[in-house]
């Protein structure tokens, strides 16, 4: 039995030892000899986002805009979008309701007052605080330009607190996706 058992375990021994010397490769011969390893890298889904200015200074209304309830434009930032594969930029506010206010009038403006388009006389879609496609591509980018324009609405009525004095500003993520 002893003798089975010592057998048996020289038998796995020669085994592993086998398998490892044929996973390894040596090379003998006169002159010249070739090994070959193989190089392997693994590229996932890359993405790259450039954006032209981290800020955009809206237009402040004037009496006149709040008395007729202007909607007043401006440009934003252009973005720069490489991938290597189909891609997907969303917008939406960090903001979940409102805009940040600084000031001691109580101030409160609705998200949803700052509309967005991709043209300058495109439709415009009201911002939310919900991942919204803002553009998209369906094949690989060396750097598609994507630029953002901005309406802000504004309520003609002096009273209300989305017209309060003082400074509102909204922070607005873009999400560069290559599902």
């Amino acid at each position: 039995m002893k003798a089975t058992r010592s057998l048996m375990a020289a038998m796995v021994l020669a085994t592993v030892i086998g398998a490892t010397e044929a996973n390894a490769q040596s090379c003998s011969g006169i002159g010249s000899c070739n090994g070959v390893n193989t190089a392997s890298v693994t590229v996932g889904a890359l993405v790259k986002l450039g954006m032209s200015s981290t800020t955009t200074a809206l237009t402040d209304p004037s009496a006149d805009d709040v008395a007729s309830g202007a909607v007043i434009p401006n440009a934003g930032p252009t973005f720069t979008i490489k991938a290597n594969r189909s891609w997907t930029l969303k917008i939406k506010s960090q903001n979940g309701s409102n805009w940040s206010y600084l000031g001691t009038d109580g101030g409160v403006k609705s998200i949803g007052d700052l509309a967005w388009s991709t043209a300058s006389n495109g439709t415009f879609a009201a911002l939310t605080s919900s991942d919204v496609t803002f553009t998209s591509g369906a094949a690989a980018s060396n750097g598609t330009s994507a630029p953002i324009f901005f309406r802000t609405s504004w309520l003609n009525d002096f009273t209300s607190v989305s017209n309060a004095p003082g400074t509102y500003s909204l922070p607005i993520v873009f999400t560069l996706t290559a599902p």
